[in-house]
């Protein structure tokens, strides 16, 4: 497996017998190495040969999304064990959905207009027992009414009885206006509002009583269960009677019949409760079934839905091949690594022995005129950086991948910014645990930050691992030094150690061994200190890997042949960037080394403006003046050296190449006719513009000389967010947990506790995670990835079951 330049390919033709080709086809999608070109792009879908058989597996597939509507309705996972001995074809399975899809259809149907009648009658049940209770009482409230106007008149039969009474009492019934009533069920959220216009609708000239329901019911038409309340509405007259029905029917409300003979009602009820309890028995026997139809299903839906995915898959691919003169064969093209060129002969041979043909497939290679895709073999652990790549652009054809290096330097980077060895060994754990159990995770659907997390837990682990390393070279856990690797270089000049903090401790030990000694935490000098460390080794990474991408254009250059790039732009960028921020690393190294006191700004600022003045106590070795304005000259004739010369070259390039194009001998000319395509296609026949090629070169150079100055500062984030990590760690232990601590009250000491843990995995595991790992992207997409990455190249999508099914999901 080569990370650092991608597989060679090249582009084959492949022709087919009609009788194998579709057995060629699936034996290719499982190989998974062959890309097929479009052959057809002038036919739209509908036009193409096997667009039948795409619509017939389009079908099947609606048929199986239908199918895994019913298992989850069921609370069925499909099962992932393929059934022994049930190889389909594609004719078999359409019959065996066809049946299955009407059956559910079917059977569906009668559950739902069961499961509506019993709903009705259930609905029913509750409006004849609520309002037969409303008719009881009222029959109750008339009788003892009755009753005591009996005995009221027999007791006082003087001339101050109430004659209207009376005379009311005494009408003849055959004059007495007979009521109407309608009796239902109304949502119980449009009781009040369906009170209130049935009485303005009809002036008030109805009667309305309702009933609540204590438990919700379910509603015939809809099927969900809401809360009703049963109604019972008396009116007068034919017009009254028609608008309660057309406001009942606005409201949703379901009308029932009813009778006010007791009898009649006693033996409804009955009657309805014997249905009911035959409907409930038919209910329960056809879900089952169904269940059990569903479960069979269940058992085999993974193995069909892959076949439909698979034929489909086939179908499309068979789509862009073409025919061939005889349209016998159809004619396939495409890109396939050199590698697999064995597996794939072996593939068609094996396709041509199983499906019994005559002839076998041919299997050639082409002269390819455009640029082939870009293809890198990786495992689970690369991917993931590879992806961090592909994200900014892929490769163009073989030029150097800085995937290999993101490996190492990515996380690295993130490390630095991020070092705290306790905080390192949280998001170890936490990515460990994800490792531990990917094959359960694997195949199951996460949601979108745990399916990121889980993509890239190899990347994740390996930034734990580089911050736990650098959090052992800062000596911080959760912002707290540790005497891990000996004792501090330094102690107290008394036991009292009043004098630390004011004039300072004294060294007594040798240096300590690794790491930053844990005596400066805590002291008035530890920010200066960490400040200039992490600033200077900011600039030293930063130039180190601006100088690794400038190197890597050199083996690019000599890859594709390029020598005008080696000459005039990879010697003078290098001479640029180390004559100045090479030299700045050098001082760096120099005064670390010797622990001289020199002011490195005024260093850098005057080399610029007094080449030529005499350095004092900044000098840190001899001849450091000669030198220095050495570098400056190369410098600055580094940019003329980057902008003059290959656009000059490149147009002299031109003129000889186009030279007595005009004449060439008779015996050539379809040479020279196939080398003009040539030259169109890769655009070196149309005119040389130098115009074009100057200004193009001109914004290059200037790009990279503000560039250098610009991309070495933007380095200086790996300080900035090292030191905002160390601060805000430092703020949640000191200001929280210790704060905490110093109530001496174990109910604080709790709920400190809680807040420093929850501000920790919140801000610093994964706020600060986040940030980091942003700083890092930018700092290999922008300042190492554009000394060197065009990013101009496609992928390589080869024709592939397997990623057809990830597709699919």
């Amino acid at each position: 497996m080569d990370l650092m330049r991608s597989e060679p390919m090249q582009l084959a033709r492949i022709i087919i017998p009609m009788e194998s080709a579709h057995r060629t086809i699936s034996y290719l999608g499982d190989l998974g190495l062959f890309q097929f070109k479009d052959l057809n792009t002038g036919k739209s879908p509908f036009q193409r040969t096997f667009a039948t058989q795409i619509k017939r597996c389009g079908e099947m597939a609606r048929k199986l999304r239908f199918f895994r509507d019913q298992m989850m309705k069921a609370g069925l996972l499909a099962s992932t064990r393929s059934a022994y001995g049930s190889e389909f074809s594609l004719d078999e399975l359409e019959a065996k959905l066809g049946e299955l899809e009407a059956e559910l259809t079917e059977m569906n149907a009668n559950t739902e207009k069961l499961q509506r009648t019993y709903n009705e009658l259930l609905e029913y049940k509750l409006v004849l027992q609520k309002a037969g209770e409303f008719f009881h009482h009222a029959q109750s409230s008339a009788t003892a009414q009755q009753r005591e106007f009996e005995e009221h008149r027999l007791a006082e039969g003087s001339m101050d009885s109430p004659l209207l009474l009376e005379q009311e009492m005494t009408t003849d019934l055959s004059k007495q206006v007979k009521l109407g009533f309608v009796t239902g069920l109304v949502p119980r959220d449009k009781s009040m509002a369906f009170e209130r216009i049935l009485f303005r609708a009809t002036r008030g000239n109805v009667l309305m009583k309702q009933n609540v329901v204590e438990d919700p019911v379910s509603d015939p038409v809809q099927g969900e269960k809401v809360e009703k309340n049963v109604f019972i509405v008396f009116y007068s007259g034919e017009r009254a009677k028609n608008k309660v029905l057309k406001i009942c029917d606005a409201f949703g409300a379901n009308r029932y019949p009813f009778t006010d003979d007791l009898g009649k009602r006693h033996q409804m009820i009955t009657e309805v409760s014997g249905k009911l309890s035959e409907l409930k028995t038919t209910i329960d026997v056809g879900i089952l079934h169904w269940s059990s139809v569903v479960q069979a299903m269940a058992n085999q839906f993974e193995e069909w839905n892959n076949l439909v995915k698979k034929e489909k898959s086939i179908y499309h691919t068979l789509n862009t091949l073409s025919f061939d003169v005889t349209k016998k064969c159809l004619v396939a093209e495409g890109w396939c690594p050199v590698f697999a060129t064995s597996q794939i002969q072996k593939a068609l041979q094996r396709a041509t022995v199983d499906s019994n043909s005559q002839v076998g497939a041919i299997f050639e290679i082409l002269h390819a005129k455009e640029s082939p895709p870009t293809y890198f073999r990786t495992n689970k652990f690369t991917s993931a950086f590879q992806e961090i790549v592909d994200a900014y652009g892929v490769a163009k054809y073989q030029e150097a991948n800085p995937g290999l290096y993101t490996i190492v330097t990515f996380p690295f980077l993130f490390a630095v910014m991020f070092g705290d060895w306790g905080h390192g060994i949280c998001l170890f754990l936490g990515t460990l645990f994800l490792i531990l159990r990917e094959k359960k995770y694997s195949s199951q659907k996460l949601g979108d930050i745990m399916e990121m997390a889980f993509g890239g837990r190899y990347v994740i682990i390996l930034m734990s691992i580089f911050s736990i390393y650098t959090g052992l070279i800062y000596n911080e856990f959760f912002s707290v030094p540790f005497e891990l690797f000996g004792h501090s270089a330094y102690d107290c000049r008394d036991p009292s150690c009043r004098d630390a903090t004011t004039i300072g401790m004294i060294k007594v030990r040798n240096t300590y061994p690794f790491g930053v000694d844990p005596m400066w935490h805590g002291t008035r000098s530890e920010l200066p200190f960490l400040n200039s460390l992490k600033m200077k080794m900011s600039i030293l990474l930063g130039v180190a890997q601006m100088n690794l991408g400038i190197i890597l254009s050199y083996y690019n250059a000599k890859f594709f042949r390029n020598d005008i790039n080696v000459l005039y732009q990879f010697i003078p960028q290098m001479i640029f960037l180390n004559s100045l921020f090479g030299y700045l690393s050098l001082l760096i190294i120099l005064k670390w080394c010797t622990g001289s006191q020199a002011d490195l700004y005024h260093i850098m600022i005057y080399m610029f403006l007094s080449p030529t003045d005499d350095l004092g106590d900044n000098e840190l070795f001899w001849g450091q003046k000669y030198l220095q304005i050495l570098l400056l000259l190369l410098a600055l004739v580094a940019v003329p050296w980057m902008l003059i010369p290959k656009p000059l070259i490149l147009k002299k390039q031109h003129e000889e190449r186009h030279q007595g194009r005009a004449y060439a001998p008779l015996h050539s000319l379809d040479e020279n006719l196939e080398s003009d395509l040539d030259d169109k296609s890769h655009g070196g026949h149309e005119e040389f513009e130098f115009s074009e090629v100057f200004v193009h070169q001109l914004i290059h150079t200037i790009e990279f000389v503000l560039g250098s100055v610009s991309n070495t500062a933007s380095y200086l984030r790996l300080w900035a967010l090292s030191l905002a990590h160390s601060e805000l760690s430092s703020v949640f232990y000191e200001k929280v947990l210790l704060l905490a601590w110093g109530f001496n009250n174990m109910v604080i000491l709790i709920i400190g506790i809680i807040v420093f843990i929850f501000a920790t995995v919140g801000v610093l595991l994964v706020m600060e995670t986040l940030s980091a790992f942003l700083h890092a992207l930018r700092l290999h997409w922008v300042e190492f990835q554009n000394k060197f990455y065009e990013g101009d190249g496609y992928k390589f999508h080869p024709f592939s079951f397997a990623l057809v099914s990830e597709e699919e999901d």
